[in-house]
C-alpha cells in the first residue's frame, strides 16, 4: 500500500515547535494549497485548502528554525489520523501530514527572500520510530480498515 503525499503552497502562520516529554523535537504549521477551476458557468473560483503538517526530530528543529508565514514550501509525507481529547471532553480527529521532505521554493509571498536550509547533503528521511502516534497501543492502531 501507499500513503504519499506532495504539496506545494504557502505557509499560513509562523510555525510552532515543541518538545516531547521524551526532549523529542516536533513542529507544526499550516500549509495553504491553492485549487483554481471552472464552475458550471464557466467562471474561474479558485479554493484554498489549509493542511496541516507535523515534522518531527531534525525536520521539526529546520521547521522551527526556517519556515514562518508566506515561505513557499515543497512539503513530501505521509497522511496521519490523529485522535486526541478536546477540553470539553468531546473526541476529536486530525489528519494531517507527517512530514519527510521538505524544499524552500523560490521567494515568499510577503516579501521576505526565502532561505535555503538544505545543503546539498539534504537531510535523511525522517525516522519516525520515536513517534508516539506509532506505537501499538494508539486509538488509531484500533480503527477499523476497511481493506
Amino acid at each position: 500500500m501507499l500513503n504519499k503525499v506532495m504539496l506545494i503552497g504557502y505557509v499560513g502562520a509562523d510555525s510552532e515547535m515543541k518538545f516531547t516529554a521524551a526532549g523529542i523535537p516536533v513542529a507544526n504549521f499550516s500549509l495553504g494549497v491553492k485549487e483554481v477551476y471552472k464552475n458550471g458557468d464557466g467562471e474561474k473560483k479558485t479554493n484554498t485548502l489549509w493542511i496541516h503538517c507535523v515534522a518531527w526530530r531534525r525536520w521539526a528543529e529546520i521547521v522551527g528554525e526556517h519556515v514562518s508565514k508566506g515561505k513557499f514550501l515543497y512539503v513530501e509525507g505521509r497522511l496521519q489520523l490523529r485522535v486526541y481529547e478536546d477540553r470539553e471532553g468531546q473526541k476529536r480527529n486530525v489528519t494531517e501530514v507527517v512530514v519527510t521532505t521538505l524544499r524552500f521554493l523560490g521567494s515568499a509571498k510577503n516579501g521576505n527572500g526565502a532561505k535555503t536550509a538544505e545543503s546539498s547533503n539534504a537531510a535523511a528521511p525522517a525516522d519516525e520510530a520515536d513517534n508516539p502516534f506509532n506505537e501499538a497501543g494508539s486509538e488509531t492502531a484500533d480503527l477499523d480498515v476497511p481493506f
